[in-house]
């Protein structure tokens, strides 16, 4: 499973590419869009930003994955969203705006996996690599 450092790494990446390119690259990834969701910290309280891609948006729902590539634990932003839902969210580079955030239902997930995962294959290879449900979470504006 990728360490923090590597996670880390990744969005600093990510993030750089996107500053030397002005914000004209970098909001799409592996065919999906990318986003910028600020948490606000669990234990810390202090603002917490990832990069993120959204497989699937049904309507005003943009749908991201907590998969951590697998790992047997979520990822941080996760429990972050799960203990303050209030989130900002900046969509292919506009301007953050705030948003809510919700784990999806049993039965929303099952409808959403199943598109999910047949049309971008590492998220099925990371439900198989561990044994929890990895959740779903829609990002709605308030």
């Amino acid at each position: 499973m990728p360490s923090d450092f590597v996670l880390k790494s990744m969005n600093a990446v990510h993030r750089g590419l996107l500053k030397v390119s002005g914000g004209k690259a970098g909001w799409d990834a592996l065919g999906m869009p990318v986003l910028e969701l600020t948490t606000t910290g669990r234990k810390s309280g202090q603002p917490r930003t990832v990069m993120l891609t959204s497989p699937l948006q049904e309507g005003d729902a943009i749908v991201v994955v907590a998969s951590r590539g697998g790992d047997d634990h979520s990822p941080a932003w996760y429990h972050n969203l799960t203990a303050n839902p209030d989130v900002q969210v900046s969509w292919k580079g506009e301007p953050a705006r705030p948003m809510h955030a919700r784990v999806a239902s049993a039965e929303e997930r099952e409808r959403m996996w199943p598109q999910i995962a047949s049309k971008f294959k590492n998220y099925a290879s990371y439900q198989a690599k561990t044994s929890r449900v990895i959740p779903l979470v829609l990002l709605e504006p308030k």
